[in-house]
């Protein structure tokens, strides 16, 4: 019998989706999941009900519906020692604005501005075009709050 481990089978188990958010103030992803008793009490007590149920189980972030207040529930709530400081920065992913943004197609739409509580996004004018959207990165919390408005889902929020 050997003793060596076959790697590429041991990585198909080990394997964990890069996009999923955890929330916020949450540790490295491998030791979240190494530590989260997947208890749903975190699920259950968000307010904008942006935590859900992702693969295995684990709460994951999904800004379909609303977006993060950072109201530190989440963290309060968790009897695991799954987070960070809550006076540091809550987590590092911003808002991303594809090329599907109606203002690339000459259309006049500012509702992810119109959502953005701390104005990180804001637009340029050109003649004979619609305004096109910038994303101040400094400004960007990572909040989500306009992911679910945009009306062609141009915007998703990660690293």
């Amino acid at each position: 019998m050997s003793n060596t481990i076959n790697q590429s089978r041991r990585n198909l188990f080990s394997r964990r989706k890069s996009n999923v958010i955890r929330p916020p103030w949450s540790k490295s992803d491998i030791e979240f999941t190494d530590i989260c008793t997947r208890c749903d009490k975190c699920i259950q007590i968000c307010e904008t009900h942006i935590l859900v149920k992702g693969d295995g189980g684990f709460p994951e972030v999904n800004f379909a519906q609303d977006e993060c207040t950072f109201c530190k529930k989440c963290v309060e709530v968790c009897p695991e020692p799954l987070f960070g400081d809550t006076n540091e920065t809550p987590w590092q992913i911003k808002a991303v604005i594809n090329d599907t943004c109606l203002a690339n197609s000459g259309i006049w739409c500012q509702t992810c501005k119109d959502n953005c509580d701390p104005r990180a996004i804001n637009f340029t004018a050109a003649i004979g075009e619609a305004p096109k959207p910038h994303i101040s990165l400094e400004l960007c919390t990572g909040c989500g709050a306009c992911v679910s408005p945009c009306p062609n889902q141009s915007i998703k929020i990660g690293p």
